[in-house]
């Protein structure tokens, strides 16, 4: 796993640089387009919501790109999350990996 300092680009960041502004898109729009409240779009550009699998599967049809596109852009800032994160990344340092006895070959 490849650890930064930097976050990693979000997801809301993602949707409004790199879809909505070069597009012309409001988040009035893009919700009438996913069929979803505009409090549900507001919530994704600001970060204030996270990408479900039903979700990804919306905006890749929508923008003609892959669910795997999204969910990956979120699982990369969720782990970014908790690897900065001391109580949560303690409770990861506090567990032992598993020992195995590999038998002589």
């Amino acid at each position: 796993m490849i650890t930064t300092n930097q976050q990693p680009v979000t997801v809301g960041e993602t949707i409004v640089t790199e879809f909505l502004q070069p597009l012309g898109l409001t988040q009035d729009g893009l919700a009438k387009a996913m069929i979803v409240s505009r409090k549900t779009v507001n919530e994704l550009c600001n970060n204030k919501r996270t990408i479900t699998v039903d979700t990804a599967l919306i905006l890749a049809k929508f923008f003609g790109n892959t669910a795997d596109f999204w969910l990956n852009l979120q699982k990369r800032n969720d782990i970014w999350n908790i690897m900065h994160s001391p109580k949560r990344k303690a409770r990861i340092d506090r567990v032992q990996p598993l020992q195995t006895n590999q038998p002589n070959q």
